[in-house]
């Protein structure tokens, strides 16, 4: 009777060190990261098959780790999403913050620019005005230069990002690889506190670049990036790396090394903070950047194509007001053939400024969206004679092409970045129409000369002169060769050179052309170049420039006020989670505590029956002894 007693004690007061423990083990981990809260599973001891039959105390079945696989699966989704939103919030901030400060926008320079013109309209004679349209000219310039250049940057910053976030990917691939093999050794009996560290590093790896995870039946954790690749195998981790891009070595691409080889990770492929570093790349930088230099392209080509038309303050034909770099071409390093690619800019109405990879397949070219692997529909076949024409392109294909090639053309990626003003001297500014017309005072018709510009500068440094006589409203002839035909609205062409009338002739009109001089006061071209940022230039001819750049920095701003609200959205989703979790798997120090002091007392009761159990063994001892 007195062993009974004495075993039931002692069976209690170790199930009640192990809680008081497993207690005192919570209370001290109850600010870990990861952490969940450990509960001792009692069950009594059966006593033996007899008629009256009385227990023989207690013992300790299981500490049970309180954790829910559902919520630690919503979780670790909740964590990638998070971490790509973070990334994309805070990337496109930025991008915001660039295209709107006062400091770095383009609103200022671009305003004084055509302010600087309309002055030079107003007086064309003044060299004030034409030095101070040089000066805003280059601060344009400077100005499109810094956001290509700060653009460049934050592209930079990605690759910078994702070298520390893989670095930081692999250890916890590794990590979770060792808590695997030491899961697999414990088996049955591995601790919580093993589980526990792992899910925490699961998690974190989550946040990086997204995970899924599969349980084996050893024990194992299988980890895979939301596209299925394998990140961690039972005790072997792959490693994530990276590589130069086959068409900007400059520029860094997402792979993994596997046993089998290494193999590009396309950005569909991870999420997390690596995921939303590619994603703000792919679908935010580069298309800003390539927008900005879309814009530089038009305007700069546009201006130069004005100018190029007028006669400067010397009496010159104008030259190119701006400086443009040409669309940048990048072969395949893996190409085998010899070919190379011309391109310029053709159409700017069609002008998308997409990346595009053009591939020959040994017969024929095609061309693609580099981004999203679209088809383009390209017409022409490629020859100097007959260009192919695609996105606003015109490309000649050089002899030397193998089946396989691939070529990558970004039409306006680098166009800002190389803007420059092309002229310093004030003087050189054309302000003046190149050709004066003057109408016979003996006209009837009330046709006027309203504008001319140079078509053909070669074929224009000779004319002088030149007589326009009507035969009748639709025909004419100059310098009695003709007669051509006349189509009201349409540009009549000279020699190099091409003139508009406004109003109606009539048989027996005639006007009488010359070239403009030195010195002239003429403001035509000056006035078209004052009122560029007017014309409709972009997307088909319904955009003008002033409207592009101001959907430029709206759109940059749309889409950082996207990405927050997407994020915030997010976040209150992952509080949920949290909250969900710490609910199971959270020390509570209220419970912890009352607990706590249950099983000490129980504790203190068991020491107790214990000394009873003695007291009863010594009074037995001393009956025996009499």
């Amino acid at each position: 009777m007195t062993s009974g007693i004495l075993g039931t004690g002692t069976s209690a007061l170790l199930a009640y060190q192990r809680a008081l423990a497993t207690v005192s083990h919570n209370v001290a981990n109850a600010a870990t990261p990861g952490y969940s809260r450990q509960r001792v599973e009692l069950q009594a001891r059966p006593g033996d098959n007899v008629a009256i039959s009385i227990g023989r105390g207690v013992d300790v079945k299981d500490i049970r780790r309180l954790a829910d696989s559902l919520v630690f699966s919503r979780q670790n989704d909740s964590a990638g999403e998070l971490g790509r939103l973070d990334v994309l919030a805070q990337k496109n901030a930025r991008i915001d913050s660039l295209m709107s400060d006062s400091a770095t926008a383009l609103g200022g320079p671009w305003s004084s620019f055509f302010n600087a013109a309309k002055a030079v309209m107003a007086d064309p004679t003044s060299n004030p005005a034409r030095s101070q349209m040089l000066a805003a000219g280059e601060q344009l310039a400077a100005r499109f230069r810094l956001l290509d250049g700060q653009l460049a940057s934050l592209d930079d910053d990605v690759d910078r990002g994702l070298t520390s976030r893989i670095a930081d990917v692999n250890r916890l691939a590794s990590e979770i690889a060792d808590l695997n093999r030491n899961i697999i050794g414990a088996r049955e009996s591995a601790s919580s506190d093993l589980l526990d560290a792992r899910e925490q590093r699961v998690h974190e790896l989550a946040r990086l670049v997204g995970a899924s995870t599969v349980i084996q039946d050893d024990g194992a954790m299988n980890v895979y990036t939301p596209g299925g690749q394998p990140l961690v195998l039972g005790v072997r981790a792959s490693s994530l790396a990276t590589s130069p891009d086959p068409y900007r070595p400059d520029r860094l691409q997402l792979t993994l090394q596997t046993p089998t080889g290494t193999q590009r990770l396309p950005e569909s492929t991870v999420s997390g903070e690596v995921g939303g570093l590619l994603e703000y790349r792919s679908r935010n930088l580069d298309p800003m950047r390539a927008e900005l230099g879309r814009i530089a392209t038009a305007f700069a080509q546009q201006a130069n194509a004005i100018q190029t038309a007028g006669i400067d303050y010397n009496g010159n034909i104008g030259t190119a007001l701006f400086a443009l770099a040409p669309p940048l071409v990048a072969a395949n390093p893996a190409n085998t053939g010899s070919a190379s690619l011309s391109v310029s800019v053709d159409d700017l109405s069609a002008l998308t400024g997409q990346d595009l990879t053009l591939r020959f397949d040994g017969s024929n070219w095609s061309a693609q969206r580099a981004d999203t692997g679209q088809a383009v529909t390209m017409t022409g076949s490629g020859t100097l004679a007959n260009p192919f024409k695609v996105g606003g392109l015109a490309i000649v294909v050089g002899p030397g092409a193998a089946a396989g090639d691939t070529f990558l053309v970004s039409p306006t990626a680098n166009a800002a970045g190389s803007l420059r003003l092309a002229i310093s001297d004030p003087n050189a500014i054309a302000a003046a129409a190149p050709i004066l017309g003057a109408a016979d005072p003996g006209n009837l018709g009330s046709a006027r000369v309203s504008g001319s510009a140079i078509t053909d500068p070669v074929q224009f440094a000779s004319f002088t002169s030149a007589t326009l006589d009507f035969i009748d409203a639709t025909h004419y002839t100059i310098d009695g060769n003709g007669p051509y035909t006349y189509t009201p609205g349409s540009p009549i062409a000279g020699n190099g050179w091409s003139l508009t009338l406004t109003g109606t002739p009539t048989a027996g009109d005639s006007f009488t052309l010359s070239r403009t001089g030195p010195h002239s006061a003429d403001n035509a071209n000056a006035r078209q170049l004052a009122s560029l940022d007017q014309r409709k230039l972009l997307d088909g001819g319904t955009v003008d420039l002033g409207s592009g750049i101001a959907r430029m920095v709206g759109q940059a701003g749309s889409a950082a006020r996207y990405a927050d609200l997407s994020r915030e959205a997010q976040q209150a989703i992952d509080d949920q989670l949290a909250n969900d979790r710490e609910s199971l798997s959270g020390v509570n120090l209220d419970e912890e505590a009352a607990d706590m002091l249950r099983y000490q007392q129980a504790y203190q009761a068991a020491s107790q029956i214990i000394a009873t159990a003695d007291t009863m063994f010594q009074t037995l001892l001393s009956v025996t002894r009499r």
